[in-house]
């Protein structure tokens, strides 16, 4: 994590040094991003000298990380919208465990937060090994495949933002 942030604030660096050394006679916002946009160019042909990847792809994994949960808790929640609409209230809510490949205590608290604020399910709790998750569904029968399906995609989202 540390050699990302690091390119970023040579990034940053770069994009001073080109505000100071293009000859205007005062400093414009403009120029800053076009240096911080060379520096993108510089630090992308120089990344594999860092010893990392390169730090604008985390960066774009983590906005599709928001993307996904923007999309995911608007699916859930015309189907929450659909329930609650519906003349006869028939659900049979219940609680399911999750067995997760996360590991670490950012990568699973992530996953608990996107799924609880996801609605229609709230994790309940996580073991004391922090590898099974006690999830409540409104409808175990309808919204637990759902739910899976969710929890997949947001795993492979968290992974590949922070590995």
């Amino acid at each position: 994590m540390s050699g990302l942030f690091g390119q970023f604030l040579l990034n940053l660096f770069i994009a001073l040094l080109w505000l100071l050394l293009v000859d205007a006679p005062t400093p414009e916002i403009t120029t800053f991003f076009s240096g911080f946009v060379v520096g993108i160019g510089i630090l992308y042909v120089m990344h594999r000298f860092f010893g990392t990847r390169f730090y604008l792809k985390r960066v774009m994994k983590l906005v599709n990380l928001i993307l996904l949960f923007i999309k995911e808790i608007l699916i859930s929640s015309f189907s929450v919208m659909k329930q609650i609409i519906t003349p006869k209230l028939n659900i049979t809510p219940g609680i399911f465990t999750y067995k997760t490949n996360l590991e670490g205590e950012w990568e699973v608290t992530a996953l608990a937060l996107l799924l609880t604020l996801t609605p229609g399910s709230v994790v309940m709790e996580v073991s004391e090994e922090g590898d099974v998750f006690y999830i409540h569904a409104m409808d175990i029968e309808q919204s637990k495949e759902e739910v899976i399906r969710s929890i997949g995609k947001f795993e492979k989202a968290i992974m590949e933002v922070t590995r």
